[in-house]
């Protein structure tokens, strides 16, 4: 038989349930759950009537850098770098947003560095050797920018990755045409994959 605890203890009880559901639910909306949708995928087409339609693509990005709250973040296929920096909660103070291009789209598995002032490495001046250009987002003008290679040559890389997916290391721009052994070696320590 079930044994009636007294009042006091039944409402101790309860106040201890409910501080650990609390915190529980506090740690997991602190970590930036990857399950939980984002605002833009509650809205669906109110014309489309398909109760059961399928989920929208996500892909699966890492936000490093002078962000809120980095790490890895689920968002709908499409999404840009600003996108994803917001999801980290924005960035910090220290922020140098300008080397970031928000607008380019994001591809699955990519890694979003936000660099900020003052590391080691990411000073000097006016930004010229700040941060590496990402092969993952970088665009046409970004690699454009870089010695010896070209808009031609930009457009190519930047066809190759959206081809077959983000560069894994600096040595995959050996496959793009165009692009061979002594340019990847110009390169190496002004690109990051």
């Amino acid at each position: 038989m079930l044994e009636v605890l007294p009042r006091r203890q039944t409402a101790i009880l309860l106040a201890a349930a409910l501080l650990v559901l609390a915190l529980v639910g506090k740690r997991l909306a602190s970590q930036g759950s990857a399950r939980a949708p984002a605002p833009a995928a509650t809205l669906a087409p109110t014309g489309s009537g398909a109760a059961g339609a399928a989920p929208a693509p996500r892909i699966v990005v890492d936000v490093v850098g002078a962000v809120r709250r980095a790490g890895v973040y689920r968002l709908p296929d499409g999404s840009r770098v600003l996108d994803a920096v917001r999801r980290a909660g924005g960035p910090t103070r220290r922020a140098q947003i300008a080397l970031v291009n928000l607008a380019a789209p994001l591809a699955d598995g990519q890694q979003v560095v936000v660099p900020a002032r003052g590391v080691p490495g990411a000073a000097g001046g006016a930004g010229a050797a700040a941060a590496k250009v990402s092969l993952a987002s970088a665009t046409v003008d970004d690699l454009d920018a870089l010695p010896g290679i070209g808009p031609v040559t930009a457009q190519k890389i930047v066809d190759w990755r959206q081809g077959h997916g983000p560069f894994r290391s600096v040595e995959d721009l050996d496959a793009v045409p165009g692009v061979g052994p002594a340019r990847i070696e110009q390169l190496r320590d002004l690109v990051t994959p």
